[in-house]
């Protein structure tokens, strides 16, 4: 397991145990914004991944990509979607390519 996911695991079990009520209301959100719609899950795992390159949030990143493989997405598919972040973004954006193919390289050879 990757350690940003493992940090991020360990981080949610404190919020939830300190501040049960609006961690439990946001994952609630999320699980509920996740859910199929017009999007597959896929797709949404991708925006997520493209959005979390975009915020340059390094854990967000670990745990979109894990998604977006887990929701069946290849590793084409993960970069062409963060990509779209370097598009609004530049290049500050796409110096987190380096955490995003950090991650990649767990789940693809």
């Amino acid at each position: 397991m990757s350690d940003l996911i493992a940090e991020t695991d360990a981080l949610f079990k404190n919020l939830s145990e300190d501040a049960p009520k609006p961690v439990n209301s946001f994952m609630n959100f999320v699980k509920t914004a996740k859910t199929k719609g017009v999007l597959d899950s896929k797709v949404k795992s991708l925006i997520c991944v493209s959005l979390a390159v975009a915020q340059q949030c390094t854990w967000c990143i670990a745990v979109h990509v894990k998604n977006a493989v887990n929701d069946g997405a290849s590793k084409e598919e993960i970069l062409d979607a963060a990509m779209m972040a370097v598009v609004m973004g530049g290049g500050p954006k796409m110096m987190y390519f380096k955490v995003l193919y950090d991650e990649l390289d767990k789940y693809f050879e």
